[in-house]
């Protein structure tokens, strides 16, 4: 995702969250390489659900193999014809690529001065683009309104991709990704819940 604007000093929480988009957006956007997995594995967790959730996900990369992941990947998300999962908001809201969802994001992402990258070949509403966009949101990189990141994720992310997933989980040709799945679902989870509270102390 492509901004005019630059970015402004954010708190930890707010960085982590940033961090937590940006390795999701990294993993769905292509395979993950031998750097990426090392990475992965030096991760550590504590007590908490998402720290179990981190600390699975870096003993699954320790284990992994770059060539068995790479096909993985493949047969996950481009597959021969098609991939097992089509991680994309018009699928999952409408049942068909490229409608209405995707141009409701594009409305809402020009109006933030965002737009796609060039050099991306997939549309905007790919689930590795949406939390690109949402690291990019939550670490003010883009300068947008502080409520950015909830408006773009309560509208574009909150109606499908906790389902999203929930299908990497429970995938046929999930291994690696089936770690991926669980720590999607529960981030997003996490910041479905901070939207409500928001929401409740908004008087929304």
């Amino acid at each position: 995702m492509h901004s005019d604007h630059s970015g402004a000093i954010i708190d930890e929480i707010e960085r982590a969250r940033a961090q937590e988009y940006a390795l999701l957006a990294a993993l769905l956007a292509g395979a993950p390489n031998a750097d990426l997995l090392t990475e992965i594995s030096d991760l550590t967790g504590d007590i908490s659900p998402l720290g179990q959730t981190h600390a699975a996900l870096a003993q699954a990369a320790a284990a992994a193999d770059c060539e068995e992941v790479e096909r993985e990947f493949f047969d996950l998300f481009i597959g021969v014809g098609r991939g097992e999962l089509m991680p994309y908001a018009s699928y999952y809201i409408s049942g068909t690529l490229h409608a209405a969802p995707l141009a409701r994001l594009r409305a809402d992402l020009a109006t933030l001065g965002l737009s796609r990258a060039e050099r991306c070949s997939e549309p905007e509403d790919h689930a590795a683009l949406l939390c690109e966009t949402m690291a990019g949101l939550v670490d003010r990189r883009f300068n947008t309104c502080p409520e950015a990141d909830r408006n773009v994720f309560e509208k574009h992310l909150a109606p499908w991709i906790g389902r999203f997933f929930t299908d990497l989980q429970a995938a046929k040709n999930a291994n690696f990704y089936r770690r991926v799945g669980v720590l999607g679902k529960q981030f997003g989870e996490i910041e479905r819940q901070a939207c409500k509270l928001a929401d409740e102390e908004n008087g929304r």
